[in-house]
């Protein structure tokens, strides 16, 4: 209830109450926009223009209980923006910068999944990462990606099965 009063507030103007609804859930939207890119910089970049985007749109929002999934769209979709716009080139001290620090404690079995899912195509990725990296029900997947709840549901499958074969299991 306390969450609601926050919208409220928040689309009559209130920038304070925007500010405590984002940074209530900054873990979850930081873990969404990672899952996409990747990249820790673009995902704190994606979260910058989803929090803009949020306060010059927020008085749109019909529906106050359907603000973090359509908050959440934005992040996906500012994600998408800027995996789409990425055209720069990495160097090699870079990667082994993010390896030294993003992936720390990464096991074997871990990147080999990474590499198996990084075979697949984006459709399938992203609702794998969405389902399996982030709990994310069907449903708001099925949301956050603008796509029926049936090729959500089609897409995961699929993407299980060609994973399977790419890591050696048995296809069912």
């Amino acid at each position: 209830m306390d969450e609601l009063v926050k919208i409220r507030q928040a689309k009559l103007g209130d920038k304070e109450a925007l500010v405590a609804l984002i940074m209530g859930q900054q873990n979850e939207y930081y873990r969404l926009a990672y899952s996409y890119t990747q990249n820790k910089e673009d995902a704190l970049d994606a979260l910058e223009d989803m929090i803009v985007i949020l306060y010059d749109k927020i008085h749109t929002l019909k529906k106050d209980e359907a603000f973090w999934s359509w908050s959440k769209t934005i992040l996906v979709n500012q994600c998408k923006k800027i995996l789409k716009n990425r055209k720069r080139t990495v160097s090699i001290k870079e990667i082994d910068q993010e390896e030294t620090t993003d992936k720390i404690g990464e096991t074997e079995d871990t990147m080999d999944l990474e590499q198996a899912l990084g075979q697949l195509s984006a459709k399938h990725q992203e609702v794998i990462r969405l389902r399996y990296y982030l709990d994310l029900d069907y449903r708001s997947i099925s949301e956050m990606t603008q796509v029926p709840l049936g090729t959500v549901k089609s897409r995961i499958s699929v993407g299980i099965d060609k994973l399977r074969i790419i890591l050696g299991g048995v296809n069912t």
